[in-house]
């Protein structure tokens, strides 16, 4: 009886371990999959530094202010997918636009067309501005 139990135990405690080893390996596939991340204005900050900023705004808007060093890509642009396309899809991509939600539906855009990482500025230009950080004119 005792054999039993030790063996049962041993089962149990085996399936256990490769259960939780399974686990943690999806965890590291989603990792490198394509994710949208949406961040506050001190993390976009931080870490867009050498990075590309695209400023989905129109062309008005841009000149009105937008984030140091941003480039502009019309949302509203027909051939808007096609300008974005042309950045490295490998490397990470910095979007805003003035309250997020152009931002967030073009972020799903680049998705779709293959960028790892997406990071959404939370609550556009507006939020960047509260948060008490200089535009560019």
């Amino acid at each position: 009886m005792k054999k039993t139990f030790n063996l049962t135990f041993l089962i149990v405690i085996a399936f256990l371990s490769i259960s939780c080893y399974t686990k943690s390996q999806s965890k590291i596939d989603l990792k490198s999959s394509s994710i949208i991340s949406v961040i506050s204005p001190s993390v976009f900050k931080e870490n867009s530094i050498n990075q590309t900023k695209i400023d989905v705004r129109t062309p008005q808007e841009f000149n009105e202010g937008h984030i140091e060093g941003a480039l502009n890509i019309n949302f509203y642009d027909e051939k808007f997918l096609e300008q974005i396309a042309t950045h490295d899809k490998s490397k990470p991509i910095f979007v805003y636009c003035r309250s997020g939600k152009r931002s967030s539906l073009a972020s799903k855009g680049l998705i779709k067309l293959g960028f790892i990482e997406v990071y959404d500025l939370q609550g556009g230009i507006i939020n960047w501005e509260n948060d008490n950080n200089q535009i560019a004119k």
